[in-house]
């Protein structure tokens, strides 16, 4: 609904009596929904004027749920397994598209890359898939509350180094091989 009306930051929401009528729900439950989204900061209500959407986009509401979310090893697992996933696929979209890693190459051995993250933030953008990357830039978020950031080391440099010429030479086997080596390392 934000979205559908073009709503920003500072932006008067629908009332109470619209939002029921616009969403076919009980004023109550939106009430309560309201009450929630204030709670966590996401709309504030002034007295007298109505209610409004504050900027969210500096919100910590992914550090906020991720604390309950990653309670449970299992979601820890899973979500680790599904950024790799999406990780893998993006390595085999970016061989068939023959699209080139060079610029990310470059940077790499300018040190201009402090964690592993920032390469995949990179790599991922490269598969131009916006859904994709999307999904995997909250995942690799949670990852990063459950295993830290991790550092790019001498080690991890020379292999992330060594994936991406492959990803360049279109070397499906190999960049596949040096991610799980990654992988398993960072994992240690």
């Amino acid at each position: 609904m934000i979205s559908q009306d073009g709503l920003k930051p500072g932006d008067k929401i629908p009332s109470e009596r619209e939002l029921s009528e616009r969403l076919d729900v009980g004023r109550s439950s939106v009430r309560e929904a309201l009450r929630a989204l204030e709670l966590l900061g996401l709309i504030e209500t002034r007295r007298g004027e109505g209610t409004f959407l504050r900027d969210f986009r500096e919100h910590h509401l992914v550090e906020l749920l991720g604390m309950f979310i990653l309670q449970d090893e299992q979601a820890k697992f899973d979500v680790l397994q599904t950024k790799m996933m999406l990780e893998k696929e993006t390595l085999r979209k970016i061989i068939s598209d023959k699209t080139s890693v060079l610029k990310v190459i470059e940077q790499l051995e300018q040190n201009k890359f402090h964690h592993l993250g920032e390469v995949f933030k990179k790599v991922m953008k490269l598969g131009n898939n916006y859904l994709a990357y999307k999904i995997w830039n909250i995942l690799n978020e949670y990852a990063a509350i459950y295993i830290g950031e991790i550092r790019i080391t001498p080690k991890i440099q020379r292999d992330v180094t060594a994936l991406l010429r492959g990803l360049e030479n279109q070397e499906n086997k190999v960049v596949l091989d040096l991610y799980e080596n990654i992988r398993e390392f960072v994992e240690k």
